[in-house]
């Protein structure tokens, strides 16, 4: 006979209690993203005027039409817009390559100089040369107003490595061992095994680094000094800059608040595009190698 085990009126509050705190937070984080689609696509004397909303009075594509126009600046959004994803692309290959390399490479309890190299590793993350000595290093290696600027510089990061190289060292030693008697190479192994196996880590930390890529300006507005070649986020930044400037009246295009809102939007859209199709390995793999140090 199988036992119900009944829950007590604590766990029951407790759970209340959580999950009313879970909504709240929902809607607090839900709420605001809402409002910014709706503005939107809302007049511009209709976000003077009313404080908040979900839904417009009398939807307009104005906002969407003035960054889109192919007549103006429509070219140089679509422009960077490629830019910007071959950007975060490229960039995320690497990160992961690096990542994943040098992680596989010192969790090996075989690899000689394997403790200085973790705290060179370690020690970057304690001390930084700061922005200054930074682009000096990116100028003086001819990377100044090149793509790879934004690239190389932050091409690892020392914390994703670590718990990247903890989830190696939690494989187990027996699929190694098996593999080696078949006659399997170091690197035969790491390609046929320790990479399929990290799968849901790998897609954890590509997300996080292609949101970092994406969401980057700072880097191209140091680095960059060619408009043409701007990434999606500084073209926004300083469209949103130049209307701020230049507009007068809420009658006249474009509409700043309105055109904030849409540029939000269309800088938010391709991340959440991406998240559905990395959420199985997302949710299996944030918690992968933060176990073991």
């Amino acid at each position: 006979m199988i036992s119900i085990k009944r829950r007590s009126i604590g766990d029951i509050i407790a759970d209340v209690i959580i999950y009313a705190l879970l909504t709240l937070i929902a809607v607090v984080m839900v709420i605001p993203f809402i409002y910014v689609i709706a503005a939107s696509f809302a007049p511009e004397r209709e976000i003077q005027t009313r404080p908040i909303f979900f839904i417009p009075e009398d939807p307009t594509l104005d906002a969407y039409k003035t960054v889109f126009d192919m007549s103006g600046m429509g070219t140089t959004v679509l422009r960077s817009l490629v830019i910007s994803l071959c950007i975060t692309g490229i960039g995320t290959f690497i990160n992961l390559f690096f990542t994943a390399t040098m992680a596989y490479g010192l969790s090996r309890q075989n690899l000689i100089g394997k403790k200085p190299l973790l705290n060179m590793v370690l020690f970057t993350m304690v001390f930084s040369g700061g922005m200054i000595p930074l682009f000096l290093v990116v100028k003086s290696l001819g990377l100044y107003d090149t793509y790879a600027a934004l690239i190389l510089p932050g091409c690892i990061s020392a914390y994703n490595m670590l718990i990247v190289r903890n989830f190696f060292i939690e494989l187990p030693r027996e699929l190694e061992e098996a593999a080696s008697i078949d006659g399997c190479s170091d690197i035969g192994i790491f390609a046929k095994i320790a990479l399929p196996l990290s799968l849901p880590c790998l897609a954890t930390f590509g997300l996080f680094y292609a949101v970092g890529h994406w969401n980057n300006y700072f880097g191209a507005l140091l680095y960059l000094n060619d408009p043409k070649k701007f990434p999606f986020q500084l073209v926004l930044r300083n469209l949103v800059m130049q209307t701020a400037e230049t507009s007068t009246s809420i009658e006249e295009l474009p509409p700043t608040d309105t055109l904030k809102m849409a540029v939000i939007v269309i800088g938010t859209v391709p991340i959440l595009c991406v998240y559905p199709f990395l959420q199985k390995h997302f949710a299996a793999g944030v918690m992968v190698g933060a176990v073991k140090g």
